[in-house]
């Protein structure tokens, strides 16, 4: 199954264990496309921020049961991407660091 550039980063990942690693490893975290492969998610990063990609690293995620009084239910199984940028480019911005 095919994916569009801009449909294989859903959003930023903004969190502590985010933002450690993106100030200290030069390395941004994404969700991404659970069909995205690596090349796929390097190539959408350099196409829609501009930047130069060294390493792109990935973890599945599955969905966890929840429940909502006698109802349950799973969330939905997800990917995560670290994305390291190459040594002297500028650090995407998102969100500013809330």
């Amino acid at each position: 199954m095919a994916v569009s550039t801009f449909g294989i980063i859903r959003r930023p990942i903004i969190t502590e264990k985010g933002l450690a690693v993106k100030e200290t490893l030069q390395t941004v975290v994404f969700e991404v496309a659970r069909a995205a492969t690596k090349t796929q998610i390097k190539e959408a990063v350099q196409t829609i921020f501009k930047v130069k990609v060294d390493s792109v690293r990935t973890a599945q995620f599955h969905g966890k049961m929840r429940r909502r009084g006698r109802a349950e239910g799973f969330r939905r199984d997800w990917k995560k991407a670290y994305v390291r940028l190459a040594a002297g480019e500028k650090m995407i911005e998102y969100g500013e660091n809330l």
